[in-house]
């Protein structure tokens, strides 16, 4: 199994970081795009530097890099998850504007088919946000806000970021132990 992982510069770098860790922990084979303002917020928000969350990787691409493998079609995957995804990396991928590498990969998810996750990170949400969230959900992308649950009992943040990057990895068919499923009273 190959996942595709990009981190914008929208807050919630940890939700990449812990998607990263998770997929290392199984051995599945990762591959890494860290935007331009994504260096600053995981700093500004984590006690990671870039380059160790480079290192959870198997691979880590420049975010201008355009002949990346990931760029091609012919890079298979089993999906792609964007955490966190920015309303400016929303708004180029719904538009087909792949101006940076993370929305060609994207695109790239798109046009192959493959499953593309998205967990956008901004409110309140504006109506072109909506739109652009709605193009791409017509489109079979998933759109999953890290968005808390509660009946698991969070006792930190970490739970609550836990439970958020579990459920972004089972929609692309990766079992883990990160959230407790609902199971009823």
């Amino acid at each position: 199994m190959r996942v595709v992982v990009g981190i914008t510069g929208a807050s919630g770098a940890i939700y990449g970081i812990t998607i990263l860790e998770h997929l290392k922990s199984r051995r599945i084979e990762t591959h890494l795009i860290i935007s331009r303002w994504a260096h600053h917020t995981i700093e500004l928000e984590t006690g990671y530097t870039p380059e160790q969350v480079a290192a959870l990787a198997d691979r880590c691409y420049p975010a201008d890099d355009m002949a990346a493998a990931v760029s091609s079609g012919s890079f298979a995957h089993s999906g792609m998850i964007i955490a966190p995804c920015s309303m400016k990396t929303l708004a180029a991928i719904a538009s087909g504007y792949s101006d940076s590498l993370i929305a060609r990969a994207a695109d790239v998810t798109i046009k192959e088919g493959r499953r593309l996750v998205l967990m956008p990170r901004e409110t309140p949400l504006s109506p072109i946000h909506l739109e652009n969230m709605s193009k791409l959900a017509r489109l079979g992308v998933v759109i999953m806000p890290p968005v808390p649950a509660f009946y698991h009992r969070p006792a930190s943040v970490e739970d609550v970021v836990k439970q958020s990057a579990g459920r972004a990895l089972a929609l692309l068919g990766i079992k883990n132990d990160l959230f407790r499923q609902w199971e009823g009273k």
